[in-house]
């Protein structure tokens, strides 16, 4: 069992930066697939980033490539999202997530701990 708590959230201007912190807990969180994913009003909820646990690859939806990080310390059980160049369509509830699966996904389906998730609101 894996608990997820997002901070981080907030208002900001278009074009500024948040960091989304995900604290987790349970000891085998070096070995979860984490993700971040994001669901806008009306909208269905879409994968942001992600960091496989085996590989160390890191993965982005191509709408936040070059402009959002995803990291993680494991000594500390948490995942980060470091947000920079932001846009209004960026606005939306975030949650990260943690998979244990053998098999990296950015469906959001496959996971299957969550957070509360931290609303983010840029204005124009």
């Amino acid at each position: 069992q894996v608990q997820l708590v997002e901070s981080g959230g907030g208002l900001v201007q278009a074009g500024g930066s948040l960091r989304l912190s995900c604290a987790a807990s349970g000891r085998t969180f070096s070995r979860y697939d984490m993700g971040w994913f994001r669901q806008a009003p009306g909208k269905e909820r879409e994968f942001v980033a992600a960091h496989n646990w085996n590989t160390g690859k890191i993965y982005y939806a191509d709408s936040v490539k070059g402009r959002f990080t995803i990291s993680r310390d494991n000594a500390k059980n948490t995942v980060y999202l470091q947000m920079n160049s932001l846009k209004p369509e960026d606005t939306a509830v975030y949650y990260c997530a943690a998979d244990p699966g053998w098999v990296f996904t950015t469906t959001p389906n496959d996971y299957d701990y969550w957070g509360q998730g931290t609303q983010v609101t840029v204005s124009s």
